[in-house]
């Protein structure tokens, strides 16, 4: 059955660095573009980085750019975000989804992973 768990979400200081995973099952990842998203309580959810399914053309909000790099091991069959740099504003549940092309586009996005959560707080 096809499967997204994320992994490596913890509680980190302001400034701090954080790595989040998305392991894919089920599946051959390759052949999909991978979103990360992220959701606040009382907030919508919000579209963060999204790589193409050969990592050659990848994504970021203007409120990550320059502090998050999304890349893929096709290899593991797993998507990761690094995140640097972070802000209290950064806390959220992070999710990964798979698109149902190999290109990001807004809207594609059909399969979830569950979530785990990123706290930045001193």
């Amino acid at each position: 059955q096809l499967q997204l768990v994320e992994s490596g979400g913890d509680l980190v200081q302001p400034g701090g660095s954080l790595r989040l995973s998305c392991a894919a099952s089920g599946f051959t990842l390759d052949n999909y573009a991978i979103g990360w998203f992220r959701q606040a309580p009382g907030k919508e959810r919000e579209d963060i980085s999204c790589i193409s399914a050969g990592g050659g053309v990848t994504k970021y909000a203007d409120s990550v750019k320059g502090r998050f790099i999304i890349s893929r091991d096709n290899a593991k069959n797993t998507v990761y975000l690094q995140m640097n740099s972070l802000k209290p504003e950064d806390t959220a549940v992070y999710s990964c989804a798979r698109s149902r092309l190999r290109f990001c586009v807004v809207n594609s996005f059909t399969s979830w992973g569950q979530g785990t959560q990123v706290t930045v707080s001193s």
